[in-house]
């Protein structure tokens, strides 16, 4: 085991028997952003251009049916007790968490890619074309992420729960990344004027963010990405 990576020790976690409301309401907004972010060029269009009525549906729904699942305990955070204990048990994944995280593995990724092609792009060529990429070059790369999850391929989305002490690591290490990096990036287009030098600092900005944070979440320094081992057995003499 690397010494540079902080782990805990599953017995030295203090064990929860049930879920706060506070805790159970504030994992519902990720799961609705989660959902949302399905159709990937339709959401291409809400940042391009704002709301319209398919999206408006589309919220609507997305809250009702997540809003349905939370309330029976079937979106992960959102249960009235964690279903996973100790994480390193071998216990069968729910099918809620297996699809779920398949959907979180498909929008921290996707979107990620997506935006790395549209910078690569702008710069080679001087041209935006990030509607295209969004229209032709989403599902490609979510689809098979998708088949991935429903074959139990993904971390978090396997049928066991035995590798939840380093699964949820790469998973949290992801999301960490992404969801800093991103925001960076809108700031920087949104501010920086349109040029290719411009388009260079965006790209090494957003990769380097990437870069840095996951390094800092292979390390376990970052929330949630430390490495969870079984606990140390006492020996009787």
């Amino acid at each position: 085991m690397n010494p540079q990576v902080k782990i805990e020790y599953d017995s030295h976690r203090k064990i929860r028997t049930r879920n706060k409301t506070y805790y159970r309401v504030n994992h519902w907004p990720i799961w609705i952003f989660v959902f949302f972010l399905i159709p990937g060029p339709v959401t291409f269009t809400l940042f391009a251009k704002g709301f319209n009525s398919n999206m408006i549906w589309w919220l609507a729904a997305v809250l009702l049916g997540t809003g349905i699942a939370g309330l029976r305990g079937k979106l992960p955070g959102c249960e009235p007790a964690p279903y996973i204990i100790r994480f390193t048990e071998d216990r069968p994944n729910p099918l809620y968490r297996r699809i779920c995280y398949t959907f979180a593995w498909s929008a921290a990724v996707t979107y990620g890619i997506l935006n790395i092609t549209g910078l690569i792009v702008a710069i080679t060529t001087g041209v935006w074309m990030m509607k295209q990429i969004y229209s032709y070059g989403y599902f490609p790369i979510a689809v098979p992420i998708w088949i991935l999850g429903a074959l139990g391929k993904l971390p978090r989305v396997k049928p066991s729960t035995a590798g939840e002490g380093h699964e949820r690591r790469y998973f949290y290490g992801t999301v960490w990344a992404v969801c800093i990096a991103q925001p960076i990036l809108g700031i920087l287009w949104k501010t920086l004027p349109r040029s290719r030098t411009s388009d260079v600092i965006e790209l090494l900005v957003f990769t380097g963010t990437l870069t840095l944070v996951g390094w800092l979440s292979s390390r376990g320094v970052l929330p949630r990405t430390r490495r969870i081992v079984p606990g140390e057995i006492a020996a009787l003499d």
